[in-house]
């Protein structure tokens, strides 16, 4: 089998990094989507997407003149090209030699790793020569090994040197020291029309229906913009769009109208063309066209006109531009903005409708716009490109604002005075680098126009590097989006069979985000550059496809389509032969064709999808390999055209005739982390599920340049192993190099009891030979800045103080003030020293954790002006963690448990060769969760042990003639074992034979990060909240655990009731009132003022009157019964009052009702 042991290449290639290229180039592919995204923001055709953004932006006009009889100077304003550096140190920096700042710095400094954005800016008055200026826009974070990173083309060798893993897979950012990671996100596919029932659609309007076809159109620099034709009750069509978050709904046949001069003749004939007998789409055609003629609208100028009237608000255009003009704008930047042609435009929309007409026939089925066919995937870097390109429009819209307050407030304006234009840019906020900066660090999207987006937050998460499988995830994950988080119905996570090969069916988290947060297959591929499809409409013509301008329409015959755009159009007989020919021709190579070119096919059926030949080749498109049988090689497949293709899962499937691709390998479905699972075919399905989660949280080998980060917490595995038992794809994803468990001797026997319910015993000597022994890593960083201050002087500095201070604290801290290296603090140690020059005193720092700890590493970090003294420092603490009882245990087959007992070795069971088991299982997890792998596992393990070597694990090799139970079981007879895996074993105990052989073996083991050192709560008295005065909620706020509703009914049910009143009363909020027994008030009483001769006692006031009353009336008070309040006004009586206990969260309830105007009265008894 294909595995092997690599651990001597492994400390080789350790020693000695490789001088050229990474040794993995499966982890540089799986990280690809991401860097390739963000290079293409700056390289690539006409200087990069951002250049293009900005091309597409154009000017801005703004006139000087308030009066608006006259228009004044004209200042035309426009970013002319965008630069993005690569990160240097800042200017204000004298000192440093090298000017470059590498990821590492920024990781240990805590800052971001980001470059400066230039910007040039050109203007012109009134048409004259352009002026330009180059503007700083501030520092946008940058991804780490694109292509504005010093990492970029480094050797492992070099990496190294640059304190960096060796292997450094980049395509993550650094923002305050923190690893940002942007998700991919999955959205509608670009420029395919799609026909959609959605009863939302109804809620537009009385007289709109569920019907609509939707379009998502990309432009050039990756911006989108959605159209929408809805279908109406009486058969018309409306065109919506969406601008700046506001909706507007438009009659299709306007927009048709303004898009080319044209008849109504020509718009008939271009839906219905030879279908003249179709009464349906005839009468709602006439019905369409003659509607329209009540707008008066005749001619394309006239159309262009009226709509440029109605959105010249809208668009903000300047009144030197005609209604014409701004009419002309609406089209270009709404109307399907892929198409340049106006010509594409209109012919595209009369398919749409075709389309729409068909779908309320019901001869078409709607699309499914969760299937993995018509969608694909929003990157990273193209979001990030999207977000500076807005935010450079709102520069430049703003300078607009900045100039128009001027003039309304009088101010003189000269556009042609330097001085005063330099005061316009010097009055707008140019730091486009900060609201990346922001965007990054909270995933929130601050935008006016959305970006054609469902979601404003959730953008971003942070890369963890919990152990090495979270991180690698991370970059493979692709979510549906926040909005559909939120829907009540399942449909939209639902595994479809079209995902096959795109996104694996076991890699999803269970509980809420299950199946909307997806891993892409190990295989799969996403575009980040367009592929060139120049030569595809001359292999149509020569395929004898029709022009686009063809007398024809309707799914009777077969549209051609290229990227949103049609093409031509052929019979369905010989679209079908097209797209075999183009397929051919493209995996042949020498027509030009791209390998990547998608050619879907959508054959005519009865009331399935809309038919026709759809080829794609843009950015964004998922895309995996397969083998094309007639030429045995390798052909690029993407998601639309899978659907109506054969292909073949292994070889013997084949079927001649039938099939035309096969795949390469059966676990190109899965992840790379599902295809890290041993022998994952032989388990319940749920059960990998789990592992995929497990995998993740696992305490691994988060790295091996730990000494150049600052991490807030790293888990380590001291003891990591390779296991004996991994896929083929585990060496090949250098999996290795980041152990994430150990392989332990289990045995499978109900012994003791200890090992009920999932828990595990640990064998005492296994654990003291550092079976699953952990460490964490935790860092703390020490501001003396917090306080100061900006500008102010630096009163605080490191060290000791020339005054006195205990001498104690050098037991922890050196000369120097700060920890020695290596010395354990526990909670209130010092560790660090400082003198307050304002106080004249040294203090220090002490240590908040009730989990002792070593110091690890001490880092002063200097600030990035780099001319004033160390204020920053960090502390890296050892924790060190061996396992506990009650620490979270798991194999690779989703069989978690938690460690019961460590039980002592001389109790512990031994086999006739003398093995003791490393840890114990109950024989009960296996039953009901069918893990049938952890059984192969665990003979494959002890096979290995034995003959010394390495055993394949990847899913689908086994089948019923070749089982691995006779593979293993052979190898285990020839070692003289039995061939099950089973062993007599004697009792640790007694040292009798147990009465049946136990099966044995050995099976990789994963220490979880869930230990009880970090859950354990405990807590007697302590803080509680001021407004209820019940206990605080936290673990770390020394808090307390709530007893709900259903822990009450379960007390109430066992009949605990003094056990209740403990809980909801003594350990809760127990607090003593007093209360009047007349008025049977709590909120009434009070206590009076001491006086001479009499003590402070509890009175009501409600019960009690003034004394001055008294007096007024002639009626003689005794003395005694007098008292006095706080204002010193006395009073007669109310002395009937007691103290009762009662919850304090009472009172509040009575102070509330209070205040609602309802009085509570409460009877006291007994009453004596």
């Amino acid at each position: 089998m294909g595995a092997q042991f690599r651990t001597l290449e492994r400390e080789q290639r350790f020693q000695n990094p490789p001088k050229d290229k990474s040794a993995y180039p499966l982890l540089t592919e799986a990280v690809a989507p991401h860097i390739g995204s963000f290079n293409a923001l700056t390289e690539g055709p006409d200087g990069g997407l951002l250049n293009v953004g900005v091309k597409d932006i154009g000017s801005k006009t703004i006139f000087d003149s308030n009066d608006p009889e006259r228009l004044g100077n004209k200042l035309s304003i426009r970013v002319d090209s965008v630069q993005l550096a690569k990160p240097a140190v800042p200017h204000t920096d004298k000192l440093s030699v090298n000017r470059r700042t590498y990821p590492s710095e920024c990781r240990e400094r805590m800052s971001s790793y980001r470059s400066k954005l230039i910007m040039k800016v050109s203007w012109s008055v009134n048409d004259g020569p352009e002026i330009s200026e180059v503007r700083d826009g501030g520092n946008v974070p940058v991804m780490i090994k694109s292509n504005r990173c010093h990492l970029e083309k480094m050797s492992p060798n070099q990496l190294v040197d640059a304190k960096e893993e060796s292997d450094e897979l980049g395509g993550y950012f650094i923002v305050n020291g923190i690893e940002k990671l942007i998700r991919m996100l999955i959205v509608q596919r670009r420029n395919h029309p799609m026909a959609l029932i959605r009863p939302s659609f109804g809620n537009r309007g009385a007289a709109y229906t569920k019907f609509g076809v939707q379009i998502r159109c990309v432009r050039p620099d990756q911006t989108s913009q959605t159209n929408v034709l809805h279908y109406l009750k009486d058969g018309n069509v409306t065109f919506r769009f969406s601008w700046k978050k506001n909706e507007y709904l438009v009659p299709a046949v306007m927009i048709l109208k303004a898009l080319v001069e044209t008849s109504d003749r020509d718009i008939f004939d271009g839906i219905a063309a030879a279908d003249t007998s179709n009464s349906f789409l005839t009468d709602r055609l006439e019905l369409l066209l003659r509607t329209y003629k009540k707008y008066n609208l005749h001619s394309k100028n006239e159309t262009l006109a009226y709509l440029g009237d109605k959105f010249r608000v809208v668009f903000g255009a300047t009144p030197d531009v005609s209604d014409i003009d701004v009419g002309k704008e609406v089209l270009q930047r709404i109307v399907l903005v892929h198409l340049t042609d106006n010509m594409d435009k209109f012919r595209m929309i009369l398919f749409m409708i075709r389309k729409l007409y068909t779908l309320v026939a019901g001869d078409c089925a709607p699309d499914n716009p969760d299937a993995t066919q018509h969608q694909e995937v929003l990157l990273g870097g193209f979001l990030y490109g999207m977000i500076i390109k807005e935010k450079i429009d709102e520069y430049l819209q703003n300078i607009k604002l900045q100039i128009a307050s001027d003039i309304n407030r009088g101010s003189r304006v000269n556009f042609s005075d330097s001085k005063y234009m330099s005061r316009v840019f010097s009055r707008v906020n140019e730091n486009i680098g900060q609201k990346l900066q922001y965007f990054l660090s909270t995933g929130n999207l601050v935008s006016q126009s959305g970006l054609d987006l469902q979601q404003v937050s959730g953008y971003t998460v942070v890369a963890e590097k919990i152990n090495f499988h979270r991180f690698i995830a991370h970059f493979r994950m692709v979510h549906r989006g926040s909005f559909f988080a939120e829907l009540k119905t399942t449909t939209v996570r639902k595994l479809l069979p079209e995902s096959w090969g795109f996104l694996c069916p076991v890699h999803t988290p269970d509980g809420s985000p299950c199946g909307l947060l997806n891993h892409l297959s190990h295989k799969c591929k996403i575009a980040t550059e367009a592929s060139d499809v120049s030569q595809v409409p001359l292999a149509l013509a020569k395929l004898g496809v029709s022009p686009a301008h063809s007398f024809a329409a309707g799914p009777e015959l077969c549209c051609v389509q290229l990227d949103g755009k049609i093409v031509g159009w052929t019979t369905h007989e010989q679209g079908r032969l097209v797209a075999d020919a183009l397929r051919l021709w493209k995996v042949e190579g020498g027509h030009g064709l791209p390998l990547d070119l998608e050619i879907g096919f959508v054959p005519p059926s009865s009331k399935g999808q809309y038919p026709g030949l759809y080829i794609f080749g843009g950015h964004s498109r998922m895309m995996r390999p397969t083998k094309y049988l007639p030429l045995g090689k390798e052909d690029i497949v993407g998601p639309f055209e899978q659907v109506y293709m054969d292909i073949a899962v292994t070889p013997q499937e084949i079927e001649k005739g039938v099939h035309s691709h096969v795949e390469w390998a059966p676990t190109n479905i899965l992840s790379i982390l599902a295809n890290l699972t041993p022998f994952s075919d032989f388990n319940q399905s749920p059960r990998n599920m789990y592992q995929c989660q497990m995998g993740k949280q696992t305490m691994g080998t988060p790295g091996v340049a730990l000494a150049h980060r600052s991490d807030n917490k790293l888990y380590r595995l001291q003891s990591g192993q390779t296991p004996i038992v991994k896929a083929s794809l585990y060496d090949d994803y250098g999996m290795d190099n980041f152990p994430n468990g150990t392989n332990a001797v289990v045995a499978v026997i109900s012994y003791t009891g200890y090992d009920m319910d999932d828990a595990m015993i640990i064998n005492k000597s296994a654990d003291e030979r550092g079976f699953g022994y952990g460490t964490v890593y935790k860092v703390e960083k020490v501001d003396l800045a917090m306080d100061r201050r900006r500008g102010d002087p630096i009163t605080q500095h490191f060290g000791f103080g020339p005054d006195e201070w205990p001498e104690s604290w050098k037991e922890k801290l050196d000369d120097d003030g700060l920890p020695l290296i290596g010395v354990k603090v526990e909670e209130g140690d010092p560790i660090v020293a400082y003198f307050d020059e304002t106080l004249g005193k040294t203090k220090v720092k002490t240590y908040h954790s009730s989990e002792p700890a070593y110091i690890e590493e001490v880092k002063l970090l200097g600030d990035d002006s780099a001319d004033q003294e160390a204020q920053n420092l960090t502390i890296k603490y050892r924790v060190t963690r061996q396992p506990l009882i009650g620490d979270k245990f798991s194999s690779r087959h989703g069989q978690k448990g938690v460690c019961s007992r460590k039980w002592p070795t001389v109790d512990m069971p031994f086999s006739e060769s003398g093995i003791q088991p490393d840890v114990i299982i109950n024989p009960h997890a296996f039953p009901s969760r069918m893990t049938i792998g952890m059984f192969v596992e665990s003979l494959a393990g002890k096979a290995g042990a034995l003959h010394g070597m390495a055993h394949d694990a990847t899913p689908w090799k086994f089948s019923e003639s070749d089982t691995p139970a006779d593979y293993f079981g052979e190898q285990l007879k020839i070692a003289g074992y039995n061939y099950h895996g089973n062993e007599p074993m004697y009792s640790g105990a007694t040292g009798e034979e147990l009465r049946v052989d136990i099966y044995i073996g050995v099976v990789y083991y994963q220490r979880l990060r869930h230990m009880v050192n970090d859950k354990f709560q405990v807590r007697s008295t302590g803080p509680v909240t001021s407004l209820t005065m019940q206990p605080v909620k936290g673990r770390k706020r020394n808090g307390g655990i709530r007893v709900g509703e259903m822990e009450r009914d379960a007390l109430i049910g066992h009949g605990t009731s003094y056990l209740l009143q403990d809980r909801l009363l003594n350990s809760s909020d127990y607090a003593k009132t007093s209360i009047c027994r007349s008025c049977g008030s709590m909120l009434n009483t009070q206590m009076s003022v001491p006086r001479i001769g009499s003590i402070a006692s509890v009175r009501c006031r409600g019960c009690s009157g003034k004394l001055e009353n008294y007096t007024k009336k002639g009626i003689f008070v005794n003395e005694a019964d007098i008292w006095m309040d706080g204002h010193g006004v006395k009073f007669v009586g109310g002395d009937n009052t007691t103290s009762i206990a009662i919850p304090f969260v009472l009172k509040y309830l009575d102070s509330e009702l209070a205040a609602m105007g309802i009085k509570m009265r409460y009877n006291v008894e007994p009453n004596i």
